[in-house]
């Protein structure tokens, strides 16, 4: 570039219209000197100086340039992310691996379901009485005994009870006394009769009377018996009356539900009940099938029902109802499975219920070391070309001996698959 700055430089001619021996820079490419033109000595400094100049700017261009490339950040290098899907790793022959086994096994579907109470089994404890709650002797959650003490009222229901019962036990001595009398004016007309004292119709008249006193007495008590039941049934003893009514329980069972409190007011046989009953020994798992998966659903059927909270206990409950309404948002249907309690099932516990079908599939077998749990999901690492690996997301199954475990889907028997799965995903990791 400095050659070429100067061989403007020597073309350099004056410009037309000035005055003579004044020279004009500016240059004009394949311009010639005319022949015998010399430059005055003061143009030819500053030709020099000019030179000088342009020499000086194109040094200083260049160096800008080369200190522009050598000085400048390098250029930044994407590294590629990981693919789960297809990666390669150092030293593959490090990560042995297996075959899938094959087994028979029939077809199965697992859904999630709530320990619910059986509605047939659930009593509801009502108040005898109105009145004031004055003390409460069991509580939501507690089991109780039959005829077990669960809470008192203060009711003035007692005294109207027992003036009924007072007028029933004096209306009943009242009839036996008219009975007494009815059956002595019945003798005497008939002894009267006998001798010819008084007519026919008189020994008519005495036996009708003797008759309603007997209907009388009959009637009152049964006024009386009625009056005691209701003062026994609030709680009370008619011989030493109280306003306090104590509620019983009427079965044995857990209190599942408590409307009151202490210092509350309660109505007689009125809604809500103050407390509920439910008798834990039959219980209900109402579950949620999918309306797709309805057709491996049958009543009369059982299930496998597992508890988290006891992952090693296997129940079997029978399918007695599938619900003829599907829930509209989840398109889901509620089937209930009933089965005897053992005493480890509790109200509103998880559990998982597993319908199995009639016809057999093969599925896949390998070490349960292959699997790995990640994320709620289970995965395998299997061999891809070129020493290469790759994740496929698996569904396992139930546990079997010798330390296998059961592929329900993702894999086939025959495929092959890392045997320590922890193994290669800390690799993959690092």
């Amino acid at each position: 570039m400095r050659g070429s700055y100067v061989g403007q430089v020597a073309n350099l001619r004056p410009i037309a219209n000035r005055p003579t021996g004044r020279l004009d820079t500016r240059v004009e490419a394949g311009w010639q000197p005319a022949a015998g033109w010399q430059p005055a000595p003061r143009d030819k400094l500053k030709l020099v100086l000019l030179a000088l100049v342009l020499v000086v700017l194109a040094g200083c261009g260049r160096s800008a340039e080369e200190v522009s490339a050598n000085t400048g950040p390098p250029a930044a290098q994407v590294e590629p992310e990981l693919d789960a899907n297809n990666f390669k790793v150092d030293n593959p022959e490090q990560f042995p691996l297996v075959t899938a086994g094959s087994r028979l096994a029939a077809p199965e579907l697992s859904v999630t379901g709530v320990v619910s109470p059986d509605v047939s089994r659930q009593v509801p404890v009502p108040s005898l009485a109105s009145g004031r709650v004055v003390e409460i002797n069991a509580r939501l959650g507690d089991e109780v005994k039959k005829g077990q003490l669960l809470f008192k009222v203060q009711s003035t229901d007692i005294a109207g009870a027992y003036s009924d019962y007072q007028k029933a036990v004096k209306n009943e001595r009242q009839a036996a006394e008219n009975e007494r009398l009815a059956k002595v004016q019945q003798d005497r007309a008939h002894t009267l009769f006998d001798h010819g004292a008084v007519a026919k119709s008189a020994v008519e008249i005495a036996d009708n009377a003797e008759i309603a006193a007997q209907t009388a007495v009959e009637n009152a008590k049964v006024d009386t018996t009625t009056a005691t039941e209701r003062l026994r049934l609030l709680g009370s003893d008619p011989d030493h009356p109280s306003g306090i009514v104590e509620v019983r329980a009427p079965v044995a069972g857990v209190i599942t539900d408590q409307q009151i409190t202490a210092g509350a007011g309660v109505q007689a046989l009125t809604a809500p009940n103050p407390l509920t009953i439910s008798d834990t020994s039959h219980v209900w798992i109402v579950c949620d099938v999918y309306e797709n998966n309805l057709a491996q659903v049958h009543l009369g059927e059982y299930a496998d029902i597992r508890l988290n909270a006891y992952p090693d206990r296997v129940l079997r409950g029978r399918i007695a109802n599938i619900g003829q309404i599907l829930d509209p948002n989840l398109h889901t249907a509620k089937v209930r499975l009933e089965l005897e309690n053992p005493g480890l099932m509790r109200f509103g516990m998880f559990v998982t219920a597993t319908f199995h079908g009639d016809q057999t599939q093969l599925r896949a077998t390998i070490p349960a070391t292959a699997i790995l749990h990640l994320h709620d999901r289970e995965w395998v690492y299997m061999p891809a070309e070129q020493g290469r690996f790759r994740r496929a997301e698996v569904v396992a199954g139930d546990m079997l001996e010798g330390g296998l475990q059961e592929v329900k889907s993702g894999l086939k028997p025959g495929d092959r698959v890392v045997s320590n799965a922890l193994a290669m995903q800390s690799t993959v990791e690092q």
